[in-house]
């Protein structure tokens, strides 16, 4: 009889997916578990890679692995740290009219 798990669907995305694209996820996954609290990363482009590409692909790593990140990018590097829960929900645009 096989045996039956339940894993999370970021998880079976990540197990089934195949290729180069999948190397790279892989790869930058790990650069997002190494941190740690109260900590940043920053990746800096190998000759032939744009940061903007870097950038494209940390965050997708991040969306697949189920985590929250603020990325930004600089000319020359990107930085990433986790994002802060608990900051408050903020309302954009007009405040509502009390009559």
């Amino acid at each position: 009889m096989p045996r039956f798990d339940i894993i999370t669907t970021n998880e079976a995305r990540l197990k089934s997916a195949t290729g180069k694209t999948a190397d790279l996820i892989k790869e930058y996954l790990g650069y997002i578990e190494q941190l740690g609290a109260g900590k940043a990363g920053r990746l800096v482009p190998s000759p032939g890679e744009t940061a903007r590409a870097v950038r494209r692909r940390l965050g997708a790593a991040a969306k697949m692995g189920g985590k929250s990140l603020v990325i930004k990018r600089t000319a020359d590097e990107v930085l990433f740290w986790a994002k802060e829960r608990g900051t408050g929900l903020r309302r954009r645009g007009r405040p509502r009219k009390i009559e």
